[in-house]
C-alpha cells in the first residue's frame, strides 16, 4: 500500500508502543506527548489507511491483525534507526561504541567474560553490558533492539531471530571443598542420591535434562528441597550445605585448581548435558563494527 510511506516517524513510533504496552496514555507518555495528541495521530493512521488499527478492550485496547503487523515492522524499523545511530557514532568518533550482549550463565562465564577480557588488553576503549539471563528473557530482549546479540536457546517455530548453533553444556555435579562425599574412594549414584540437589523449578532447561538422563538411566529423582535459578544463589547453598548442584561443565572448569574457590565438582559423570546454545540475532539485523568485532572474538574463542 502506498498510503503506508506517507507515515510519520512518529505515528510508526505511537504504534510499536502501543502494541508493547496496550494502553494509549501510556504509549503517549513513553513518546513523549500527550494522550489527546496521541489519539489524533492514531485516527490520522487510520484515515490514511482505511484501515482499523486498533479496537477497544475494556480499559484498554488491543490492535487488530493489521495492526499488530504494522507495529511490529515499526518496531524494527525504530530498532534499525537506532542501530545507524550507532555506526554514525562509531564512524564520527573513530571510538567503539557499547556492545549490548546477553548470554545464559555457562556461556557468560565461558565465553563472553574471557573474551570481553582479551579484547580490552587489545582495545582498551571497547566497551560492552552484558545482560545474564533465561533464555526466553534474552531473545525477548533482542527482539525489542535491547541487545545487539545474544548466546541462548531458540523456542521451536521462531521467525524474528536467527540463529547459529554454537555448543552443548556438558554438566558437572559440584559441591563444596569439604563435602562428606569427597573423601570416598569410589562414589556410587546411591551416594549422590542422599544429598538434596539444587537446580530450578521443572520448566527449566537444567532440570529437565537432569530429570531425562536419570530416568533413562533407570534412577530415582533426587531430592530438591531449595530450589532456584540464580547462579549467586546455588553458590551460596553449596557453600553453606551438604547440597549438590549439577552447573556447566566450563563455568566448573574457569575456577577449578584455584584453591580460593570453596567448590569443586565430584569425580563422577552421569552423562548429563544441556543441548547446545546459538549465537543469537535479529533476522536481517546489520550488527555495528563493535558487535561484529565480538561476535567474531567468541566465534574464535
Amino acid at each position: 500500500m502506498a498510503q503506508v510511506r506517507r507515515l510519520k516517524p512518529v505515528q510508526l513510533r505511537l504504534l510499536a508502543e502501543l502494541d508493547q504496552v496496550g494502553a494509549l496514555g501510556l504509549a503517549a507518555a513513553r513518546i513523549g506527548i500527550a494522550q489527546p495528541a496521541a489519539s489524533r495521530l492514531l485516527a490520522e493512521m487510520e484515515g490514511l489507511l482505511g484501515l482499523a488499527l486498533h479496537e477497544r478492550h475494556g480499559r484498554g485496547l488491543q490492535l487488530t491483525p493489521v495492526g499488530q503487523a504494522l507495529a511490529r515492522r515499526a518496531a524494527r524499523i525504530e530498532i534499525e534507526l537506532a542501530d545507524a545511530a550507532r555506526d554514525l557514532a562509531e564512524a564520527a568518533t573513530g571510538r567503539a561504541g557499547v556492545v549490548r550482549v546477553g548470554a545464559v550463565t555457562g556461556p557468560a562465564l565461558s565465553l563472553v567474560m574471557p573474551t570481553l577480557i582479551g579484547l580490552q588488553r587489545e582495545l582498551p576503549e571497547f566497551r560492552a553490558e552484558v545482560m545474564v539471563s533465561t533464555s526466553v528473557t534474552l531473545c525477548d530482549q533482542l527482539r525489542e533492539g535491547r541487545l545487539d546479540f545474544a548466546l541462548a536457546r531458540l523456542s521451536p517455530g521462531e521467525t524474528q531471530l536467527e540463529a547459529r548453533v554454537m555448543s552443548a553444556e556438558p554438566l558437572s555435579l559440584v559441591v563444596r571443598r569439604g563435602h562428606p562425599l569427597l573423601v570416598r574412594p569410589i562414589l556410587s549414584v546411591d551416594d549422590l542420591l542422599a544429598y538434596d540437589w539444587v537446580m530450578g523449578d521443572d520448566e527449566t532447561l537444567l532440570t529437565q535434562t537432569v530429570v531425562s538422563r536419570l530416568t533413562e538411566l533407570g534412577l530415582p529423582q533426587p531430592k530438591r528441597r531449595i530450589s532456584t535459578s540464580s547462579f549467586l544463589f546455588t553458590l551460596a547453598l553449596l557453600n553453606q550445605t551438604d547440597a549438590i548442584a549439577p552447573l556447566a561443565r566450563p563455568v566448573v572448569e574457569s575456577f577449578a585448581g584455584n584453591p580460593s574457590v570453596p567448590f569443586v565438582s565430584l569425580p563422577v559423570d552421569l552423562g548429563l548435558a544441556v543441548a547446545p546454545f546459538s549465537l543469537v540475532t535479529r533476522a536481517g539485523a546489520q550488527m555495528t563494527p563493535s558487535a561484529q568485532r565480538l561476535i567474531e572474538a567468541v566465534l574464535a574463542a
